[in-house]
């Protein structure tokens, strides 16, 4: 794996999120956001309801799938069979010949 720590001036191994040059990253990547949102505001503004839009559907199909969710109709139809099992169980058998089932 690669060392990414920088030396700083005293020959001490600083980490990169740490170092001047981490700062000057920040400071351009900053800058550049802030051009961007200038340059392109109505456009993200006007594509925004669409987006809360196009978010329903997307969560319905990839976030219902953890925590649970949509287990409770198998708990529901595992314990209707578990007590119709148990009812049949507790009904005295009739003889057979007898017509009752």
């Amino acid at each position: 794996m690669p060392d990414h720590s920088v030396h700083d001036r005293k020959g001490e191994r600083t980490s990169f999120w740490r170092s001047r040059a981490f700062l000057v990253f920040l400071g351009f990547a900053g800058r550049a956001l802030v051009l961007l949102w200038e340059e392109h505001r109505a456009h993200i503004l006007g594509a925004l309801p669409y987006l809360f839009l196009l978010a329903c559907p997307l969560m319905h199909l990839f976030g219902g799938h953890r925590h649970g969710s949509h287990g409770h109709h198998r708990d529901e139809s595992n314990a209707r069979k578990r007590a119709v099992r148990s009812y049949k169980e507790q009904q005295p058998s009739a003889p057979p010949g007898s017509g009752h089932r």
